[in-house]
């Protein structure tokens, strides 16, 4: 999350006239979801291994399936192209490291640029068939996006 805060970004959208809903708490159901349709082709083990959770005082990061090569994705600036062109008419946005949450709607106006200064944020539409994240590493590690159907598409 940026310096700013919560706040100042729901600002943001809702000056581009994006409905912002508030789900305080939602973050930890949201980010098993997430984990469930973009890292569930992954063991318990494989998950270990690439940090993608907290333990034992590391820091996991869900975006770590993408990070280690463990998830089809686009990255940098195409990674940005795709998600601004992505359809996204309601979306999810929450933080690796937050409890609060915020569902989108009429989002068609968001984009990548309205992230900038947002670290460790996805992004996914409301049936979890793509997601954008943005990380603490944005610049070394990501942006990412991914499409569901194209992981699947893969086996």
């Amino acid at each position: 999350m940026k310096a700013g805060g919560m706040m100042d970004f729901a600002s943001l959208l809702k000056s581009k006239n994006i409905h912002v809903k508030e789900i305080p708490k939602g973050g930890p159901d949201l980010r098993k979801q997430w984990e469930h349709h973009f890292a569930g082709h992954l063991s318990e083990k494989e998950k270990r291994a690439i940090y993608l959770r907290d333990r034992g005082g590391c820091c996991g990061f869900l975006w770590h399936v993408f990070s280690y090569g463990k998830r089809k994705c686009l990255k940098g600036e195409e990674a940005n192209k795709a998600f601004n062109e992505a359809e996204k008419r309601c979306c999810y946005v929450f933080y690796q490291h937050s409890d609060d949450a915020f569902l989108l709607e009429n989002a068609s106006a968001l984009t990548a640029a309205d992230f900038a200064g947002e670290i460790d944020v996805y992004v996914v539409d409301q049936k979890f068939a793509w997601t954008y994240v943005i990380t603490h590493e944005t610049g070394w590690l990501g942006p990412y996006f991914s499409r569901k159907e194209e992981q699947e598409s893969n086996k």
